[in-house]
């Protein structure tokens, strides 16, 4: 039995419910990868579609493979890359909001990188300007968190080494935070990510985003660098209780009073400074991939 060749590049678009545009982004794929001097497949993974989605991306020629019921966007993501053993992965939404023809210029940014992301500018038309705030918070704080500019957080078109990805695989979950997640792991674990504006425009179909999900967000953000860099987290809180505890321990001296309150928030710096390197050692042996045998 002949084995297929591995390609250079695939596409992943993960779908659910997307029959709506998934002919077109298929199309404007397909000629993307025509201008690209190296071999590609692209792989569209149906995420329970009751709509036709699967059907109608097979009929364009696309590799599908099926989702019994909903998992989630990272889900169908992680799917998709197991499916697959070429070099570079591309992921891309399957609802026309981002742009194919951006595929060549992100992939020829991938040499010295690990992963390059398709940056949306705040003032695409394909952001609403109620999302602009919650996006700007987002990025500002995990650029923060993190200690690099990061100026689009969770962008859906994105290309990535296929082996840098595997490494935080098991970390990433099966919903919407996918895309933020890889991000904050590959940053706080010194990966070079380039990020390359692209246009973004309006969706074709409904948005599965919806506005509860920016606390989750913010909660998916705070739990990362708790993960991956939890110093950056627990040594300023303990620098405010201890700098809480050493004025209040001056004011105590001065009156000649010494409180329960001084006390209490120096012996809290101190526990929370030792809970962070706790964390920070738990992190690195975290950051190890699980061990799988050889082929």
């Amino acid at each position: 039995m002949i084995s297929k060749p591995v390609p250079d590049l695939t596409v992943i678009l993960p779908a659910f419910n997307e029959a709506a545009g998934i002919d077109e982004t298929l199309t404007r794929v397909r000629a993307a990868l025509a201008s690209l001097p190296v071999t590609s497949e692209t792989i569209v993974v149906d995420d329970g579609s009751t709509d036709g989605t699967g059907d109608r991306a097979a009929a364009c020629g696309a590799r599908v493979i099926v989702h019994p019921w909903n998992r989630g966007y990272g889900a169908a993501l992680k799917t998709g890359v197991f499916a697959t053993e070429s070099r570079a992965i591309v992921i891309l939404d399957a609802d026309c909001s981002y742009l194919p023809e951006a595929i060549p210029q992100l992939y020829a940014r991938l040499d010295g990188a690990d992963m390059v992301v398709g940056e949306r500018r705040l003032s695409s038309v394909g952001v609403t300007w109620i999302r602009r705030p919650g996006k700007w918070i987002l990025n500002r704080l995990a650029s923060f968190l993190v200690g690099v500019r990061i100026p689009d957080l969770n962008s859906g078109q994105r290309v990535m080494k296929r082996d840098t990805l595997l490494r935080y695989m098991h970390l990433c979950p099966a919903g919407f935070s996918f895309t933020s997640t890889i991000t904050l792991a590959m940053l706080a674990n010194g990966h070079r990510v380039i990020y390359e504006p692209v246009e973004y425009a309006v969706r074709t179909g409904r948005s599965k985003i919806r506005a509860s999900h920016f606390f989750s967000f913010i909660l998916l953000v705070v739990r990362a660098i708790v993960l991956f860099n939890p110093l950056k987290v627990f040594l300023p809180l303990g620098a405010l209780a201890f700098l809480i505890g050493v004025g209040k321990l001056i004011q105590d001296i001065y009156l000649w009073n010494l409180s329960e309150t001084a006390v209490m928030a120096l012996l809290s710096a101190v526990t929370i400074w030792s809970v962070g390197l706790l964390a920070d050692m738990i992190a690195r042996l975290q950051m190890q991939p699980p061990w799988r045998p050889k082929d």
